[in-house]
């Protein structure tokens, strides 16, 4: 009942004020009736006072207030109490993103924590957790490529299936070509107005059948724009070897094909961008994230209702039972 009251608003709210007129009535009432029914108080009558009124004679005392209460109600109907309805209709642009991820044996460098390959899927699962109206999709390559998720909306189907990405899934290498081709293929059929891949790789394309300038002559076909994204500490960075003692680090240069990466980007609209750590990877995914923004269109659609013929039934019909008492039950004979 309380949420109701505070859901109304009033077409009239200055007839509210007329709401003193009951107030005052009661006041002059209780004024009137202490003046008129003084109290004596007799101690030797205080044990049979609590029997001295009946009900009726209490219903009597107090009719008043049925008539000041029916007075409050109708003079809220006249202010015309009303509840506002708003209905959103949410009408939204989504982009669809492939996201291609390396997952050659150099990802699993520790220049990165836990390690390049982990920190990529924990960035990318925040990336993904921020675009609620985009179709998602993912692309693994190392010597070859497939797909590990279709472009879906369903988050939470990508977020598992990003989860379960690792290494050893594929043949070694790094096929950049076949996976920014595989990539294309997956947004080629959408009909996105904005398709976007991101690809994120360690290394120089060494492995695959699709050179990777043959592949940006397809995204550019389709209009996709590739965002590309370099991992790697510059200089020299721990990478796990496989020794008769048990794995080892050794410190190998990181060769990160820049170049390539760079003519990607730039061919197809998009940007290329480093990442050296964890942080900077983040920056790189909240920097697309800004760049590539849903367009989200609200229409707010509002509609009022009349509230005013309940309070007007009842004020009506608490002055029908005032005026039935008042005439049957507690009508006095003189």
């Amino acid at each position: 009942m309380l949420n109701y009251l505070k859901s109304l608003s009033f077409a009239s709210p200055w007839i509210l004020t007329l709401l003193v007129i009951p107030a005052l009535m009661i006041l002059w009432h209780i004024l009137r009736y202490n003046k008129i029914y003084p109290t004596l108080k007799l101690p030797i009558l205080e044990g049979i006072l609590p029997f001295q009124q009946n009900v009726r004679g209490l219903f009597k005392q107090n009719l008043f207030i049925l008539r000041a209460l029916a007075l409050a109600t109708l003079i809220v109907a006249l202010a015309r109490p009303q509840r506002n309805y708003k209905n959103e209709e949410v009408n939204t642009e989504g982009i669809d993103i492939v996201i291609a991820m390396d997952v050659s044996g150099s990802m699993l460098a520790r220049d990165f924590e836990p390690d390049r390959l982990g920190a990529a899927k924990e960035r990318a699962a925040d990336f993904i957790s921020q675009r609620p109206n985009d179709r998602i999709g993912l692309v693994v390559f190392a010597g070859e490529s497939f797909t590990q998720c279709p472009l879906t909306i369903d988050h939470n189907v990508v977020g598992q299936l990003l989860d379960e990405i690792k290494n050893g899934l594929i043949e070694d290498g790094t096929a950049i070509g076949m996976g920014l081709a595989n990539a294309v293929n997956r947004l080629r059929e959408s009909d996105a107005k904005s398709r976007v891949v991101i690809l994120l790789t360690d290394g120089v394309n060494n492995s695959g059948f699709i050179d990777p300038l043959t592949a940006v002559e397809a995204a550019n076909q389709y209009g996709i724009r590739v965002y590309t994204i370099g991992v790697g500490r510059r200089g020299k960075a721990p990478y796990p070897v496989q020794t008769h003692f048990g794995l080892s680090y050794q410190n190998i240069d990181v060769e990160i094909d820049e170049e390539l990466l760079e003519e990607i980007a730039e061919q197809t609209g998009g940007q290329y961008f480093r990442a050296t750590n964890n942080q900077g990877l983040k920056d790189i995914y909240e920097t697309i994230d800004e760049l590539e923004k849903s367009k989200i269109q609200v229409t707010v659609l509002s509609r009022k209702t009349e509230e005013f013929y309940g309070f007007l039934l009842l004020g009506l019909g608490i002055l029908g039972i005032e005026w039935l008492l008042r005439y049957t039950w507690l009508r006095s004979i003189p």
